[in-house]
């Protein structure tokens, strides 16, 4: 009889727990009562950092209930070798819960808790290889810490999520963080070439939601702005409402609306110097368009993505209420369904912007339209084939339209995705294809990309391919290694090639280089990267060499990492060539569990035609944050731009300074009052630093759900 179960159990290696029913509700406090010891119990986590598929050092136990309305979690996260780390501002223990409750095997919803009682959520997507924490959800959590436990325990409300009516048993998996010596645990095991997979977790099995009625979200916004222009000796008062709705139709689709954002970003985007020829990508950051965000985006590779393949995006959602000249194009409404299936993701959005005009500055922005409609199907199991329409219009002769299809094909570590897009802006008309590969050919690491975009190829107004007429091909491959002991845990030294025609160019460049990419065991990493080859752009051709380096780690729980970049190449902002170069850096020091100091800064070196250094600018933003509790945050920080004539530090003049305070307090699920000070000086034709806008602004954001 033992011999059968242990064959059933290794040809069934998939973990599952059962989830309880329970007459009485658990007291979410931080406190382990006798109603969860009915629970079954997931156990047995494998540790997948420093030491992979190893047993962990302390021992993690995970009780799941469900009543009518909601699912409910309980850790006991056994801490007999150390005592356990809680602290707002560095390192500390937490957990995680990842689901999958729509049978995708690519997609999910991740719940994280920290001992401090700090929390995140948001999605999980292409299957596991990236998040997305933009997805804010209303849920409710509590911490116990004692000298040699911590307990956690979760209540997810059902109306909250979203699931497939009728589906059991859901993906589901449970994770652990030790913060002492930086221990990652898994319940299933979780391979360091991978990453936790989606495709992977374990099973939830008796799940069955009871609710009846579906979810239905009220969120008033008010918000108060006054401005001071020290330009045009101004002074303006601006009040303003704004209402967000949302309903969940079924539990599997929702309805999104807004009437009269206000958009108005809290905080700025941070200072920059760009001397390439593209324009800086920005993140999203405002809350209608984050819903959805993982729908409504063509198939990438996750945080791997960016170094080596470029996503066809067709949909780029800053453009809607885009920044003219630092004022917003008002949003007058907004209506967005969503619906997840096991099979089907499918997403349709619509907006209508006003009118915007600036005489001073030249500008008129008339009234658009926009919509995007997207439909995602699963196919392989783990893999997705789909559409995306993106378009906006001010009439028959002023309109701009996209329409791509992509599919992705999962396996493992590898993955493949082909794109192709059309687009037409006024009558002009052009395609582009992205394809790209990320995997493993026996113990060699391998990425590959090619990318066509035709010169035609235009989706300025809703897009974000500002490449048009550039062709490109990357291989990089080399071999990978997992050490199981030693003082190095990974390392992938890959040498490769990079074929390039800029737009306007007939001639091929052709960049050589090599990757080396070693991690330590205790999570220290250092990323190298050097490329040299001929290199032809802006009516010129010349010998390309550049060095990438990064170095990250965590030192006593405080976060530090630096880089730079050197090369010879084209200085757009000067027009002409020569060596530039840039050095950042970030560290985050807790000086007390409330309080920490985040610095960072950047350096860009340029110098001119003779090798000489003729100019660098610096960018210093300090920044203090002090958390009074988990739900109460003030944040002081102030950016320095200064600007060093050649190497002469003595001359160095401060050109801009933007200090600012943030108060924010989260008083209730999804609910804030922000209140934020700006203020913001440029330096003057002589040199002296004046004053150009001061800001001050309250938001609150109150939500009713029924």
């Amino acid at each position: 009889m033992s011999f059968l179960l242990l064959l059933l159990l290794a040809i069934n290696s998939e973990k599952t727990v059962e989830v309880r029913y329970t007459e009485v509700a658990p007291h979410i406090d931080g406190v382990i009562e006798d109603v969860w010891f009915a629970a079954d119990s997931a156990y047995n986590f494998v540790q997948h950092i420093p030491y992979e598929k190893t047993e962990p050092t302390e021992k993690t136990v995970v009780y799941v209930l469900q009543d009518e309305d909601n699912l409910y979690f309980a850790f006991r996260c056994y801490a007999d070798n150390h005592a356990p780390i809680a602290s707002y501002t560095r390192d500390e223990d937490y957990v995680r819960i990842s689901i999958d409750p729509f049978g995708s095997k690519t997609t999910g919803y991740f719940f994280q808790v920290f001992a401090s009682e700090i929390f995140w959520d948001g999605w999980v997507l292409d299957d596991g290889r990236s998040r997305d924490d933009s997805w804010e959800g209303v849920w409710y959590r509590a911490v116990g810490v004692y000298d040699d436990y911590l307990d956690f325990e979760i209540k997810i409300p059902f109306k909250s999520i979203r699931y497939k009516k009728g589906l059991n048993p859901w993906h589901i998996q449970f994770f652990r963080h030790l913060a002492h010596n930086r221990e990652d645990d898994y319940w299933t095991e979780v391979l360091q070439t991978e990453g936790d997979l989606v495709s992977k977790w374990g099973f939830l099995d008796g799940i069955n939601p009871q609710s009846t009625g579906y979810y239905f979200e009220l969120l008033p916004e008010g918000y108060v702005r006054y401005d001071s222009d020290e330009v045009l000796d101004s002074t303006d008062f601006k009040p303003s409402v704004s209402l967000n709705l949302k309903w969940d139709v079924t539990p599997q689709t929702t309805l999104n609306a807004t009437v009269y954002p206000d958009f108005a970003q809290i905080e700025s985007d941070q200072f920059t110097l760009n001397l390439s020829r593209y324009p800086t990508y920005l993140d999203e950051r405002r809350p209608f368009f984050i819903e959805g965000t993982d729908i409504f985006h063509m198939s990438d590779f996750g945080d791997d993505g960016p170094h080596f393949f470029n996503p066809l995006n067709i949909f780029y959602s800053r453009r809607i209420g885009k920044s003219l000249d630092g004022e917003v194009v008002p949003i007058i409404s907004g209506l967005k369904m969503t619906n997840k299936s096991v099979d089907w993701n499918i997403g349709a959005l619509g907006a209508y912007t006003d009118n915007f005009t600036d005489a001073q500055n030249g500008i008129d922005e008339p009234r658009r339209w926009f919509g995007v409609f997207r439909a995602k199907r699963s196919v392989f199991e783990n893999s997705d084939i789909g559409m995306l329409f993106s378009g906006t219009m001010v009439d028959k002769d002023n309109y701009n339209y996209a329409f791509g299809l992509d599919g992705v094909y999962r396996k493992g570590p590898d993955q493949v995705i082909v794109q192709a897009a059309l687009s037409d802006k006024n009558e002009k008309r052009g395609w582009a294809l992205s394809t790209g590969y990320r995997g493993f050919w026996g113990n060699f690491f391998t990425k590959a990309a090619v990318e066509v975009v035709q010169d035609s190829f235009d989706v300025s107004d809703i897009g974000f391919i500002p490449w048009a007429g550039r062709k490109r091909a990357y291989l990089f491959s080399g071999p990978s290694k997992i050490y199981e002991t030693g003082f190095l845990r990974w390392l992938y030294v890959g040498p490769g090639i990079h074929f390039i025609q800029e737009p306007g160019d007939s001639n091929w460049s052709t960049i050589g280089g090599i990757q080396i990419n070693p991690v330590f065991r205790n999570n220290w990493g250092i990323s190298l990267n050097l490329y040299a080859g001929r290199y032809y752009e802006a009516d010129t051709n010349y010998f390309h060499r550049s060095l990438d380096f990064s170095f990250w780690s965590l030192i006593m729980g405080n976060n530090i990492n630096f880089g730079g970049n050197y090369s010879y190449t084209y200085n757009y902002r000067r027009d002409f060539l020569a060596y530039q170069g840039s050095n950042w850096f970030l560290f985050a020091y807790s000086i007390i569990p409330q309080m920490s100091i985040v610095l960072f800064g950047n350096v860009w070196a340029e110098w001119d035609t003779t090798n000489t250094i003729i100019a660098m600018t610096h960018m210093l933003r300090p920044r203090l944050d002090f958390r009074i509790n988990a739900d109460l945050n003030v944040s002081i920080f102030n950016e320095f731009v200064m600007h060093t004539p050649e190497t002469n530090l003595r001359d160095t003049e401060l050109q801009a300074n933007r200090f600012g305070i943030l108060f924010s307090w989260n008083f209730l699920p999804k609910s804030w009052l922000y209140v934020a000070l700006n203020d913001y000086r440029m330096q003057d034709e002589q040199g002296t630093l004046q004053p150009i806008y001061r800001i001050g602004a309250v938001k609150v954001k109150y939500l009713f759900y029924f």
